[in-house]
């Protein structure tokens, strides 16, 4: 029996994110939670024949509290959307106050679970959630991910269409590491597996549209939305994969996921190499049964790789610092 709880199943993201779940044969409970339109949502997706049984929520009746109780994992693409011309930093005053409330939640009906976090902008979300849990005395770094697979999924789209190859992009895996945001994001296209020849401007091209490929969809729509459903498919990949390794099926295949570096002593390795005050990283990780089984390392990098992640740390930095702070001048905790 595992019960999977969607925060902000009524969004761009929460919507497919919630259908992609109902298809994952693990979930017997999917609990959809949403300001509005949640009942609306489950009792759509409820018609479909696989084994969860699904139910909406709203925050009248204590329905956060109901959607969260007994969750083995808890997903949560809440927040606003960006706009055009708006950066994931500019989404930080509107939905760190979302996420701090959601966390509160999860501290009191759900300590246990799974935290999957795909709010923007993850890089400070994620510490919000931790800083949270922490001051509730619950805090388990195992088990808080900021989900950061769709820079893997746009990595490997890309390098398949740069290979011509573009149908066999799911044999393509790349590593990304660093945050979720910019130039935090860092490809390490050298490592590419299998390999694939690629001169420096096309390895420049590439980097560039990997991490700003958000800001490509937010132009595509026009004004009408941003990356959601393929943020959705990004989640909800992660969702099984973490669901898969709690449920005993060992993996050979790193996920790559935003964690605290603390959370496993390779993290600390990690940390040590990329300067030693870092506490947040995107990183290839093995998943198991508790969550984060094992933190790897970064592996070989080219000088320009190097370069990246330089730039990367410098800005985590701050983006770490936000969050932190932020849940540290809120007096309603």
């Amino acid at each position: 029996m595992v019960k999977a709880t969607v925060i902000g199943a009524a969004g761009g993201i929460g919507q497919p994110l919630s259908l992609l779940l109902k298809q994952n044969t693990l979930i017997t409970d999917l609990a959809l939670y949403d300001v509005v339109n949640s009942p609306g949502v489950a009792a759509d997706i409820s018609h479909i024949n696989t084994p969860s049984v699904v139910k909406g929520y709203l925050p009248p009746d204590g329905g956060l509290e109901k959607a969260l109780t007994g969750a083995d994992i808890v997903v949560i693409p809440a927040g606003v959307p960006r706009k055009p011309g708006m950066t994931r930093d500019d989404l930080f005053n509107i939905n760190a106050s979302i996420v701090r409330d959601i966390a509160v939640g999860i501290a009191a009906h759900a300590p246990k679970a799974f935290v999957l976090v795909i709010s923007n902008p993850v890089n400070s979300t994620v510490p919000i959630v931790a800083e949270v849990l922490k001051k509730k005395g619950v805090y388990d770094p195992k088990r808080l991910f900021g989900v950061t697979t769709l820079d893997v999924v746009r990595a490997s789209t890309f390098v398949a269409e740069a290979a011509g190859q573009p149908t066999e992009s799911l044999k393509f895996r790349i590593p990304v590491v660093g945050g979720h945001s910019g130039v935090t994001i860092v490809p390490l296209l050298s490592q590419c597996d299998p390999k694939v020849q690629l001169d420096q401007a096309t390895i420049d091209q590439l980097t560039n549209r990997i991490q700003f490929g958000g800001d490509e969809v937010v132009k595509a729509k026009d004004g009408a939305g941003s990356a959601t459903l393929s943020m959705a498919f990004a989640g909800a990949r992660f969702a099984a994969a973490v669901l898969d390794a709690a449920s005993g099926k060992a993996s050979s295949v790193h996920e790559y996921t935003y964690v605290d570096l603390d959370s496993e002593a390779g993290g600390k390795d990690v940390a040590s190499k990329l300067g030693g005050n870092l506490q947040y990283f995107s990183v290839p990780v093995t998943l198991g049964k508790n969550g984060v089984e094992k933190i790897h390392p970064l592996g070989g990098m080219s000088e320009y790789e190097e370069g990246l992640v330089k730039k990367a740390v410098a800005d985590l930095g701050g983006n770490i610092e936000k969050g932190q702070s932020f849940v540290a001048k809120s007096s309603n905790l």
